[in-house]
């Protein structure tokens, strides 16, 4: 038995009793959050989890992004379309976890809300990493479609001909598409938690982002849609 138990000791360097909470470090991860006894609220550990979680995701989809810009960029754009996919996925994952943030009662967030500061949303690295790694991924699909020596609705009626461009142009759709629903979806949090006629946490009026959905990242992508529908009708 002791040869069986000395056979799977750890070998990684680091704190913790095994190999998965050092690679992990989950003495690290699991420090981040505040103690039951430095909580104004015990809502404050889903607070913190569920916007720690949210920068976990959008660092990894960011990450994602710029490698597959980078693909793009070497023609490699099956590599990029895998890599979106996992892009778009994370950027989900940071939409559905805000149903957590629905759980807390409105008035026991004033208690949590005390303790922010004048922390943001706005602030957070992953929310403005995602509005610096997605204009050179449209730059960089764009170039492609100039190699290819298309415009965006040759390249939908041409789909079949040019199968790979044609399904990443519906990855950054769904990227953008996404980013939008998240933003959405973040503005009917704050407004069922804190209102929607009030000012945040630095001084921004709530009603600021009821409209930051409607910002889209790659608006050609959309209007190329309506050109489409109008060739449709015209050709009847």
């Amino acid at each position: 038995m002791g040869g069986e138990a000395a056979e799977f000791e750890p070998v990684l360097d680091g704190p913790g009793a095994s190999d998965y909470e050092r690679y992990l470090r989950t003495d690290e991860l699991l420090s981040l959050q505040k103690a039951p006894d430095e909580q104004a609220h015990r809502d404050e550990l889903l607070f913190q989890v569920v916007h720690q979680a949210s920068e976990l995701w959008l660092k990894l989809a960011c990450f994602e992004v710029e490698t597959a810009t980078s693909l793009i960029g070497r023609e490699d754009l099956s590599g990029a379309v895998r890599l979106m996919r996992r892009a778009v996925l994370a950027i989900r994952f940071v939409t559905h976890q805000m149903e957590m943030l629905e759980q807390m009662s409105p008035w026991e967030y004033q208690e949590v809300r005390k303790v922010l500061g004048h922390g943001s949303g706005f602030d957070s690295p992953g929310f403005n990493r995602v509005k610096v790694v997605t204009p050179p991924l449209g730059d960089a699909f764009s170039a492609a479609l100039d190699r290819a020596g298309l415009d965006l609705v040759e390249l939908y009626q041409r789909s079949r001909e040019f199968e790979d461009l044609y399904q990443l142009a519906e990855l950054l759709i769904d990227w953008d598409e996404r980013i939008s629903l998240w933003r959405s979806h973040h503005f009917k949090v704050v407004e069922r938690i804190i209102g929607g006629h009030v000012v945040g946490t630095q001084g921004t009026p709530v009603e600021l982002l009821a409209h930051l959905h409607e910002k889209m990242m790659f608006p050609a992508m959309w209007e190329a849609r309506t050109t489409l529908t109008e060739k449709s009708k015209a050709s009847e």
